[in-house]
């Protein structure tokens, strides 16, 4: 183990913001630059027979992915200490709240804007899989904007605690996954929920509409209503919705994964890259039904539809366990301990990041 991570005495007295299970998130300042970053706590593992904290193996993978990024649209890391009870990500400030909380606030919003942010998580996707690098997690809580004052706020991923490596070659199975859903749903997700496109899918539709497209009155309902992708274009809702808009959203919820959209299939549908004049107009004139929007908003049943896209990313995790044994020390990622090392206590922590 490390020396143990020294702070500033300001860190008393702060509210802590809940990120996790065994993970927190704070706002610090690095009193060289005078920069603020945002630290992770991740709590760690202590022992093997232990269930508390996040096993060493998995808060690398989380390290080794993060180290690879170098993208515009994904949170970047900047460095790592470790102490003895926790890993602490220094990371890349993202203060400008949820893309759905910003969205939630407008007055208007056209569907040329809504594609705009479409793209850059589209943008953010496509990056990971030239890197072989699935999110597994991908969701409104996990959509954050950089700085929500500009008319068009930069998006950024977050948050690669699922994130894994795709290996080619490499079978998956069920090792994720809540059991309540999973348990019920395995024998359809090689055919249901493979790769992003899916939720991007799902997120498109609840940003347009405000609504869901799977959500039931029960449990029971909502999984019966994804696995036998059923949903519909409600006049309520979609009153205004474009037809380009619809057909993006019927390309991406396709059971079968042949016929569904890629990623970069996506980045080329009309409704994100028209091919026209007319139907650069059409997006112009169509507006998201921001009234619809608002008001599922505020009630208690809009935290249901971040557990839609939760679900679908379940079903996808559930095909990620290799097959094939890997030794005991392919557990440990590149990152050496050697790149943890605790040095002076250059950061101050100051306000604490805000989470909804």
């Amino acid at each position: 183990l490390q020396p143990p991570l020294l702070w500033s005495p300001s860190l008393k007295g702060f509210e802590e913001g809940v990120v996790g299970q065994f993970a927190i998130v704070k706002r610090c300042r690095e009193k060289a630059t005078g920069l603020d970053y945002a630290a992770k706590f991740i709590k760690k593992r202590q022992s093997r027979a232990s269930r508390r904290g996040v096993r060493r193996e998995e808060i690398e993978r989380e390290v080794n992915i993060l180290q690879q990024m170098l993208h515009s649209n994904i949170i970047q890391l900047h460095q790592v200490y470790e102490n003895k009870t926790d890993v602490v990500l220094i990371l890349e400030l993202v203060s400008g709240g949820e893309l759905f909380d910003f969205l939630a606030e407008k007055e208007s919003l056209s569907e040329e804007e809504a594609t705009q942010f479409i793209k850059q998580i589209l943008d953010g996707v496509n990056y990971l899989h030239t890197k072989k690098i699935a999110h597994f997690d991908l969701k409104p809580e996990n959509i954050m904007l950089l700085d929500k004052t500009l008319p068009i706020p930069h998006i950024k991923l977050i948050d690669f605690g699922l994130a894994h490596e795709i290996e080619d070659g490499v079978e998956f199975k069920n090792i994720f996954g809540t059991p309540e859903f999973v348990g019920k749903l395995v024998p359809f997700c090689p055919q249901l929920i493979q790769g992003p496109g899916w939720s991007i899918g799902v997120i498109t539709y609840i940003l347009l509409s405000g609504a869901s497209p799977f959500l039931g009155e029960t449990k029971q309902e909502t999984l019966a209503n994804i696995t036998a992708v059923s949903y519909e274009f409600d006049e309520e809702f979609f009153s205004h919705t474009s037809d380009l808009a619809k057909d993006f959203i019927r390309k991406l919820l396709v059971k079968d994964t042949r016929k569904r959209l890629t990623i970069q299939e996506a980045l080329r549908h009309p409704w994100i890259r028209p091919k026209d004049n007319h139907q650069a107009m059409v997006r112009r004139e169509s507006v998201v039904n921001l009234e619809n929007f608002k008001k599922q908003y505020a009630r208690r049943r809009w935290k249901l539809t971040y557990s839609i896209v939760a679900l679908c990313n379940h079903l996808s995790r559930s095909l990620v366990r290799k097959v094939r044994l890997m030794k005991e020390d392919s557990l440990v990622s590149s990152l050496s301990t050697k790149s943890w090392q605790v040095r002076s206590p250059t950061w101050a922590l100051a306000l604490p990041v805000s989470r909804p």
